[in-house]
């Protein structure tokens, strides 16, 4: 078994990872405006850029899903690692949309290789009691990692110099990924065993997988991740843009005041939402459905009226709360998921959804709203399907707090 001291310092280096995983996706919003003139990309260009790290993204995960869940993912993830940190550096010397295109393709390979594996890992290291407090700590990296990549981007943006923001923002990944050597990998379904005795877990099967499609309550909470997803991706890729446009904010405080806002409630909210969802948990099966459907009830209305007041200072403050709410659930999604799937389908399950949430998420929700910001003219019309997309996410959690009522009906 792998002691408490050996599993808390491999999170530590996961987290760690995941931070970058993140500062190397949003860099990109900071620097868009720059780097939208200098290689003359419309919206809708710009839109599809941020869409095709999501081409490669999804359309891995399965791959990624299915050997996670049969091969040492020490090695596959140091891989992943090594792809998305040397991609992220080469964005900086790309010289027009087929190139940057390809690039971030590679990006999302890369990270989606290390989002399918990662947290199956932590839940081998960390029994039921620990593994929402663990993954929780695991998430809190994306609202951080995003701040630091929407100040690093901002700072260049200042400067004008986009290209040396993707190259500052991907190489320190080379050199963490190496850390994953010194790693034990625990094998899968150790913190499920009994009494210190490892569980003897079968191979995924086909049929078990495509059957994750006919499980009622994973649905229900992957198709409400990604109408969630839906709405952060798009307007993670055009928030310093709104305040930019919309409000007249300088572009480089624009991106510092995002990545801040991204980063203090981001921060509270996740570490807030592990520790309301476990203490409920112990009182009600649907106690992490219930911070999942509240979270997003409360942020739909905020957020609608954060993107259609006219004062800048009410915006900015309803983005914030609107962002403290959606940050909210981030532990819970992935370790109510991991209750409602058997062990050996985990990495599988893990696949699947990031597969889903994508696809039929922020794969398009960028370019969409960006044709929608060319076609009227405002990207404030644009931005105005992402509270929409907050409410189905809202009726779908909703409807999952319901079924969850129900005693489960899959192997353990």
């Amino acid at each position: 078994m792998t002691s408490a001291v050996a599993a808390w310092s491999t999170l530590a280096i996961l987290s760690g990872l995941n931070m970058l995983n993140y500062l190397d996706r949003y860099v990109m919003s900071a620097v868009l405006t720059p780097m939208q003139k200098e290689l003359r990309l419309d919206d809708g260009a710009a839109g599809s850029v941020a869409s095709a790290f999501m081409l490669g993204y999804f359309l891995s995960a399965p791959v990624f899903g299915y050997l996670g869940d049969r091969y040492p993912r020490k090695y596959l993830m140091l891989g992943g690692v090594m792809v998305w940190s040397l991609a992220t550096a080469g964005s900086g010397f790309v010289h027009g949309f087929t190139h940057l295109f390809i690039i971030r393709i590679f990006v999302g390979v890369g990270e989606a290789c290390f989002v399918t594996m990662g947290p199956s890992w932590i839940s081998d290291l960390f029994a039921a009691t620990r593994r929402n407090t663990a993954l929780t700590l695991f998430y809190v990296a994306i609202p951080f990692g995003s701040a630091i990549g929407f100040t690093i981007g901002g700072w260049f943006a200042q400067q004008g110099d986009w290209r040396h923001a993707f190259m500052y923002a991907g190489f320190p990944g080379v050199l963490l990924a190496l850390s994953l050597l010194l790693l034990r990998e625990p094998p899968r379904g150790e913190a499920d065993g009994i009494q210190g005795v490892v569980a003897e877990q079968p191979k995924a099967a086909w049929s078990e997988i495509f059957g994750l499609l006919l499980n009622r309550r994973y649905n229900l909470l992957v198709w409400g991740y990604a109408a969630q997803t839906f709405a952060l991706g798009a307007f993670g890729i055009w928030g310093p843009a709104f305040l930019n446009r919309i409000h007249q904010l300088p572009l480089g405080y624009s991106s510092t005041i995002f990545g801040e806002m991204l980063a203090g409630t981001g921060l509270v909210a996740t570490l807030l939402g592990g520790l309301l969802a476990t203490k409920l948990r112990k009182r009600t099966p649907t106690g992490y459905a219930w911070v999942m459907a509240l979270s997003m009830i409360i942020a739909a209305p905020i957020c609608f009226l954060a993107l259609t007041v006219g004062n800048s200072t009410f915006s900015l403050i309803g983005l914030g709360v609107s962002m403290f709410f959606l940050f909210l659930p981030t532990g819970p999604i992935c370790t109510q998921m991991f209750e409602i799937v058997p062990v050996h389908l985990r990495a599988n399950a893990m696949a699947l959804c990031t597969f889903i949430i994508h696809l039929f998420g922020d794969w398009r929700s960028p370019a969409i709203v960006g044709n929608v910001s060319d076609f009227t003219g405002s990207l404030q019309k644009g931005v105005l399907i992402l509270p929409a997309m907050l409410v189905v996410g809202a009726v779908l959690w909703g409807l999952l707090i319901h079924f969850m009522r129900e005693p489960l009906k899959v192997k353990a």
